[in-house]
Formats: C-alpha cells, sequence, structure tokens
C-alpha cells in the first residue's frame, strides 16, 4: 500500500528537500539586516549592529544567493520529475483506446 497513493517516492523527496531549502531560505533572508534593521533589530539586537559581526551582511548575502540557485535548481528537477510521471499515464491510456471502433447503431 503506498502512503500517497500513485505518487512516485521520487516526487516526495524532492517535495520535502524544496520545501526543507525554502524554510531555510526564508529564515536566512529574515535574519539580514537591511536598511530597516531586518528581524535581527526586532529580536533585541541594535538597529546598526548585528549579533554575527560586521561582515556578517556579506556572508548572509552568499548565503541566501547560494541557497536560491539550489532551490532554483531543485525547483527544475522537481519539475522534470513531475512532467515524467504525469506523461507515462497519458502513453499508457491512448495505447488502450482501441483503433477498430465498430459503427454505430444508427448506421
Amino acid at each position: 500500500m503506498l502512503l500517497f497513493g500513485e505518487v512516485a517516492t521520487l516526487t516526495v523527496i524532492l517535495n520535502v528537500i524544496v520545501l526543507a531549502i525554502t524554510l531555510m531560505l526564508m529564515f536566512v533572508i529574515l535574519i539580514q539586516r537591511g536598511k530597516g534593521g531586518g528581524l535581527i533589530g526586532a529580536l533585541g539586537g541594535v538597529g546598526g549592529s548585528s549579533p554575527f559581526g560586521s561582515r556578517a551582511g556579506d556572508t548572509f548575502t552568499k548565503i541566501t544567493l547560494y541557497m536560491a540557485a539550489v532551490w532554483g535548481l531543485f525547483i527544475m528537477i522537481q519539475t522534470k520529475v513531475a512532467q515524467a510521471y504525469d506523461v507515462a499515464p497519458l502513453r499508457q491510456a491512448e495505447q488502450a483506446i482501441p483503433v477498430d471502433v465498430p459503427p454505430s447503431p444508427g448506421d
């Protein structure tokens, strides 16, 4: 018995990975200090200083860019896998259709 019906295990794994990367990316974006101070200022930090050091902005920017690139790559892979699993049942259904259709009773 399959947990998700006829959904492939690879699709479920990719969904979990994309969700995890999305949550981590959201967290990294929220802790960055922007023009308004970011979420760090709301959590008790001083608006002008960062608890992660003075060069933390550059580091978090690089982390965000790399995570966004990985997220985009996984989304593309997930799309290709989903297309591969969606096309297969359609091809099987097309092959199951009889070619010789008997004439209707009115003909």
